[in-house]
């Protein structure tokens, strides 16, 4: 038996293959074709458009897959939702989609847009929205560039956006927020009934929760003398108490830790001071919790 898995293609393609890399799936892409092999003979991938991977998912042609929780409340597809996941294109966030108009407009918020012409790729959430606020306004399916739209071509947009500067870029300021979304692991109903097809993709939850657990995390592993082992430890933040190990000399212990990286250069030399010896920083695949 195979689990045929989804991966979105476009922008959240490459940070979704580095992630799967880093829980312990390589898979390998070919640029000419929408088909993927893994190092799990037992996991089939295939590259999907993350605006259709729900629908292919509800339908049943493919068993799970990665994509955005906008894109599934755009399509309204009947799926599994199995995991919230926590990374975007360009950052391990979530993503906004946001009405924008031109900075020079005199549009305060989504009301004044009465009867006006709003331009986005996510035309049903943007009725929907505009239906929850009372207004009465145009919504028109943008194939790409919304950007660059008002204020000739249209009166505002939905964008999605994790930085705001490409917004702010062609001189658009943000009005409201219609939507934080973030990606999400889902399934198709049938495949989360299955006995073995359920385990398998709770396995690659727990994977991939891992390695966004271990994001922006390095271990850390010093011996120190037992006398200083207070010293050492009143320096150290960690996820939990650190690990005290004994060593051959009853003098001496090992330190085990982890610490958010950002953090280490600074406390590296404040270790060394305090009389840590033997100072290893190493890298983290995945912390499971």
């Amino acid at each position: 038996m195979k689990l045929r898995l989804g991966l979105p293609k476009g922008s959240l393609q490459e940070a979704t293959l580095q992630l799967l890399a880093r829980a312990g799936l390589q898979v390998f892409v070919s640029p000419r074709s929408y088909f993927a092999e893994t190092n799990d003979p037992s996991v089939e991938c295939m590259l999907i458009r993350a605006q259709e991977m729900a629908r292919y998912i509800e339908d049943g042609v493919l068993d799970a897959g990665l994509t955005g929780r906008d894109w599934i409340q755009e399509s309204e597809a009947n799926v599994q939702t199995v995991a919230d996941l926590i990374y975007a294109k360009q950052s391990f966030g979530k993503v906004r989609w946001v009405l924008a108009v031109p900075e020079a407009s005199s549009f305060q918020s989504v009301r004044d847009l009465e009867g006006k012409t709003i331009a986005t790729e996510l035309v049903a959430t943007t009725k929907r929205y505009l239906k929850a606020n009372g207004v009465n306004a145009k919504v028109e399916f943008s194939w790409g560039a919304t950007e660059v739209k008002p204020p000739v071509l249209a009166d505002a947009i939905v964008e999605v956006t994790e930085t705001g500067s490409s917004l702010r870029a062609n001189k658009l300021r943000i009005v409201e927020t219609v939507l934080e979304s973030n990606t999400q692991l889902i399934a198709n109903i049938d495949s989360w009934k299955d006995d073995w097809k359920r385990r398998k993709i709770g396995d690659i939850r727990m994977l991939l929760e891992g390695a966004i657990n271990a994001l922006g995390r390095v271990g850390l592993i010093m011996n120190v003398r037992r006398d200083d082992l207070a010293a050492i430890l009143n320096i150290l933040p960690a996820l939990k108490n650190p690990t005290i190990s004994n060593l051959s000399d009853a003098n001496w212990v090992a330190v085990h830790t982890i610490l958010d990286e950002i953090t280490v250069r600074n406390i590296i030399p404040r270790l060394k001071e305090a009389g840590g010896q033997g100072i290893v920083e190493y890298p983290l695949n995945k912390i499971v919790m």
